[in-house]
């Protein structure tokens, strides 16, 4: 089993060590009590939620959601939103009350007690696992489109091996340091959203037919409610940057005040863009030609608006797009490894910090293997669905945790944020993350549920004996 397993109910503290850390100079590392440095702010914060969730929901969904829920998919982009703000507010207050990497969690782990925290902990490993494989897929097929409009035609065989090439690139990346990673997350950010903001300014201005030919309205919902409904389910993925944040929080300066801004602002500003996006492309295109281009059917809508200019544009920005969700979420999945091993429900070594460069290199190593292999597969709408399902799980415990831990109040509980609407919006955030996952195929939902129920085996083999102090148990 590697590190031997805590025996006879050891607690784990959880919290800031009072110690210095212990230094194993020859594998140059900081062990044991070490903690991340504090060096994100408010635009790293931002950047890591609005640059992990513009990706997808913007350059890989839109002809996938079309096909399934026509120009309603705006719709689902907005319910997808909706649900994110129930629990980025309550996230929100947990993570000012307990500003710790592993975020979801940890909350879970301190507020509903150790076999609960243990399982989502590690789900979460699986689910941002899941996730970073999906954005790697996604920006595989944009570089291919972005060498074809260069001229280079190198087929779509290319597509997985530039994802395990690319993927590869960004766990050594993030190994150097989280300022490095945070770096290039602040400018890919800048960037994209200034194209961004160019191209639905015109397109936007052409589906309300100010400029440009006139286009025959679609019907809204051609194919029912329903389809609404799983496609969001389906797009949620979009939405999971705001709780990437949240598992950075050990290394963000201001917790009380940047945590909150960048989860809520994350949330708030890219609803908006996603809802336009689809409004202007299924104004360009017909459902069903929107469906027929699949992950890249974007780049045929900027080639509508504003011919090859328009299409290099938005391939070059969904490029920027991919690689901005890939490499924060390879970030956020090796703090989630690191935050489970801290607590021992992993074995120790998982947590060691990379003495040279202040980074849990162990659990990124531990993070790029298993995405590499999911890569791969090339499984587009399984990744995303399986990574939303265990996401959800997560989301509807975190409001359950909220409630648990205002009825309770700790002494050590005691948030820079509180819930507005308190306890209506943990309530509905709860039963709204649950409600969500019965709209999903029933392979993602097998899928998820079989990688819980192996959780709650390594739980019960490896750290059935850990008592983490401050959880209910």
């Amino acid at each position: 089993m590697g590190d031997t397993s805590p025996a006879g109910g050891t607690n784990i503290e959880g919290e800031s060590p009072q110690g210095e850390p212990t230094v194993d100079t020859d594998e140059a590392t900081i062990t044991d009590d070490a903690e991340l440095e504090r060096t994100l702010g408010l635009s790293g914060g931002l950047a890591i939620g609005i640059g992990t969730m513009i990706g997808a929901g913007i350059f890989v969904f839109p002809g996938l959601a079309a096909g399934r829920a026509g120009p309603a998919a705006a719709a689902s982009f907005l319910i997808g939103a909706i649900v994110a703000l129930l629990v980025a507010l309550p996230a929100s207050e947990l993570a000012t009350a307990m500003p710790k990497s592993g975020g979801g969690y940890y909350y879970i782990s301190r507020g509903l007690g150790t076999l609960p925290g243990a399982v989502v902990g590690l789900s979460l490993w699986f689910g941002l696992v899941f996730a970073s494989a999906f954005y790697l897929v996604g920006f595989g097929y944009y570089a291919v489109d972005t060498l074809a409009e260069l001229g280079v035609a190198v087929g779509d065989g290319l597509v997985i091996p530039l994802a395990l090439l690319f993927g590869a690139a960004f766990t050594v990346l993030n190994v150097t340091g989280t300022e490095n990673a945070a770096k290039l997350q602040n400018g890919i950010v800048a960037l994209l959203l200034s194209i961004l903001a160019a191209f639905l300014g015109y397109g936007g201005l052409d589906a309300i037919g100010l400029v440009g030919d006139p286009s025959t309205p679609e019907q809204f919902a051609p194919f029912g409610p329903l389809p609404v409904l799983s496609t969001a389910a389906l797009v949620f993925t979009s939405y999971l940057g705001f709780a990437q944040v949240a598992t950075v929080a050990g290394e963000m300066k201001d917790p009380g005040r940047n945590l909150p801004l960048s989860m809520v602002g994350s949330v708030l500003v890219v609803g908006v863009l996603y809802v336009v996006t689809i409004l202007v492309a299924t104004s360009a295109f017909s459902s069903e030609d929107l469906s027929t281009f699949g992950e890249t059917a974007m780049v045929e809508v900027g080639r509508h608006y504003l011919g090859s200019i328009g299409a290099f544009a938005i391939v070059f920005g969904g490029l920027l797009a991919t690689v901005s969700s890939a490499n924060a979420s390879v970030l956020s999945t090796s703090r989630a490894i690191y935050a489970v091993s801290k607590d021992a429900l992993l074995p120790r070594r998982a947590s060691r910090i990379n003495l040279r460069y202040g980074t849990p290199h162990v659990a990124l190593g531990m993070a790029g293997g298993p995405i590499l292999v999911l890569v791969a597969t090339g499984r587009v709408e399984l990744l995303a669905e399986v990574a939303s399902f265990l996401h959800l799980i997560m989301y509807g415990l975190i409001c359950v945790a909220l409630l648990a831990l205002r009825r309770n109040e700790p002494a050590w509980y005691d948030p820079d944020f509180r819930v507005p609407g308190y306890p209506v919006v943990p309530v509905l955030g709860t039963v709204a993350s649950f409600a969500l996952i019965g709209f999903m195929q029933p392979v993602s939902q097998l899928t998820g549920i079989a990688i819980m129920i192996a959780t709650a085996g390594w739980y019960a083999y490896y750290a059935r004996d850990v008592n983490l102090k401050g959880a209910f148990q």
